[in-house]
């Protein structure tokens, strides 16, 4: 089994006439500052929250170790309709000799919702990923009740899996959220998801 050829060191740039993704770094504070502080309700699912400046700082910087620790790779997002970093995203679990991986940790300013940002940038991350580094399976995962984000991963594709029952904690520690599985595999990639994909961008 051959590990596909990729260094976590790597500059890694994607982009399309909409969107731009590179590689997260510290001085990205600011330029995601403002949807910190203006619009909390972005992490409710989220495990880890990016609300506020120091919640901010220390998602950043856990982001960082995570692809220092080749775990991870985090991408902030570039609108380039409107000129503006629009949030955040990334591959975690990343098994580079099992040739799998997550795509996940994906938030968006409200302005840049439903505005087909985010199906550019799954395309160009699904395409890097099987195309690219090769993945035979790519995974995705989501609260239960987070019915905008599975609604936005089955238009892209995904397939659903399953359901891992009080399967991890919320930010509210009392409470344990149900995760829903969907995955796409290579051959479903080149089979149909990359083509229905590429028309709805």
């Amino acid at each position: 089994m051959t590990t596909p050829i990729f260094s976590f060191s790597d500059n890694i740039i994607l982009e399309d006439d909409l969107v731009l993704l590179r590689p997260l770094q510290e001085s990205d504070v600011d330029n995601l500052l403002e949807i910190s502080i203006n619009e909390p309700e972005t992490w409710k699912y989220s495990l880890v929250g990016a609300d506020g400046k120091e919640n901010l700082i220390k998602y950043i910087q856990l982001a960082i170790k995570a692809r220092e620790n080749q775990k991870e790779f985090p991408f902030i997002v570039f609108d380039k309709k409107t000129q503006k970093y629009a949030g955040s995203t990334r591959f975690y679990d990343m098994n580079l000799e099992f040739k799998t991986l997550q795509l996940g940790y994906t938030w968006y300013g409200s302005a840049f919702r439903g505005t087909g940002l985010n199906k550019h940038c799954k395309f160009l991350l699904l395409q890097f990923a099987f195309e690219t580094l090769g993945m035979e399976r790519v995974e995705f995962r989501a609260d239960n009740d987070n019915k905008r984000s599975i609604a936005a991963m089955k238009s892209i594709g995904c397939k659903v899996e399953g359901v891992l029952r009080s399967h991890m904690p919320t930010i509210d520690k009392e409470i344990r959220r149900d995760s829903i599985v969907l995955s796409i595999l290579k051959n479903e990639w080149f089979d149909e998801v990359k083509a229905n994909l590429k028309q709805k961008l």
